[in-house]
């Protein structure tokens, strides 16, 4: 029989956990599936890990994996994709804007021949308009700077076969920007399109402030164009500095030059002054992350792991 495995990574969702996993095991039950089911913590703060630990007891086909300490969820949701071992994996959120009646569909596709199947977002109840439009402004102009093509409004709620998250586990590269990750893996790819709920309960944990540095997180990894655009910004600099320089000595050598032009002087300084130090901090966001990449530390340390007692390929543990 083929094998499913579903990854859950959660970070303070005990209030959802529940209901998450009631709506997961209706849908194991309508599919001719060995399905199980890993939970993995990334250093929750709340009663997370004692309800994924019930919910072990209770059911033998969920595993259970604990992180040592909150690593992010990239890296979280890579912890999962490690230890996953099945014919086909889904990745899902546990806060339940993405329903897990669509893991049905997905299987469909990946059995007419998908290699990754993932759900597009048509609509984002729950979710303010200044995120929904930040959202897609992001999703625009990463499908703009990028040389791998990253689906519009799609997050990490996808079905890949086992080809496909063999070829991902090959990708070690510390700053992770697993939407990129999942693109550039390539095969043959479809998206299903639906509507995402609002949470069912709880708050996300992605503030303005991290949404700002995970879009960063993304553009770097996956596109070099910013430190284009900023040389690009220098020789445009430098041409305009150029013919200004040539105004005003054709203006002095024609009208003299009583002293004046304190504040276009302030101006011009100021404004290569920034331009200048932009170009530093772009150069920088890429030097930094290369010296993340040369230190080489592990990608994350677990704490805890528990296998599921029916294993995806449905064998019994004792």
């Amino acid at each position: 029989m083929q094998t499913l495995a579903v990854v859950v990574p959660a970070h303070n969702e005990s209030e959802g956990l529940r209901e998450f996993h009631a709506r997961l095991s209706a849908v194991f039950e309508r599919l001719d599936l060995a399905c199980s089911v890993l939970y993995v913590d990334d250093g929750s703060s709340d009663d997370t890990w004692r309800v994924m630990e019930a919910l072990r007891d209770a059911d033998a086909r969920v595993a259970t994996l604990r992180l040592s300490r909150n690593f992010g969820k990239e890296l979280a949701l890579t912890a999962g994709l490690d230890h996953a071992d099945a014919d086909a994996v889904v990745v899902i959120d546990a806060d339940l804007q993405d329903p897990p009646e669509l893991i049905g569909e997905f299987v469909r596709e990946w059995r007419d021949g998908y290699d990754v199947v993932y759900g597009t977002r048509s609509t984002r109840a729950g979710e303010s308009r200044l995120k929904k439009v930040t959202a897609a402004a992001f999703y625009r102009v990463m499908e703009r700077l990028s040389h791998t093509p990253v689906p519009r409004d799609t997050g990490d709620y996808r079905l890949m076969s086992r080809r496909a998250l063999d070829a991902l586990k090959k990708l070690r590269e510390r700053q992770r920007f697993m939407k990129g990750l999942f693109a550039w893996v390539g095969y043959r790819q479809k998206a299903i399109v639906y509507d995402r709920d609002p949470r069912f309960a709880g708050s996300s944990k992605f503030n303005y402030w991290r949404l700002w540095n995970f879009a960063l997180e993304g553009i770097t990894s996956f596109s070099t164009a910013p430190l284009k655009i900023a040389t690009y910004i220098g020789v445009l600099t430098a041409l305009l500095a150029f013919v200004f320089g040539l105004f005003v000595f054709g203006k002095a050598l024609l009208f003299g030059d009583p002293v004046r032009g304190y504040p276009t002087l302030m101006v011009v300084v100021l404004f290569l002054g920034g331009m200048q130090l932009m170009a530093l901090g772009l150069i920088g966001e890429y030097l930094g992350r290369l010296y993340m990449e040369a230190k080489q530390r592990p990608l994350y340390l677990v704490d805890e792991y528990a296998p599921a007692r029916t294993s995806a390929r449905g064998d019994q543990h004792a």
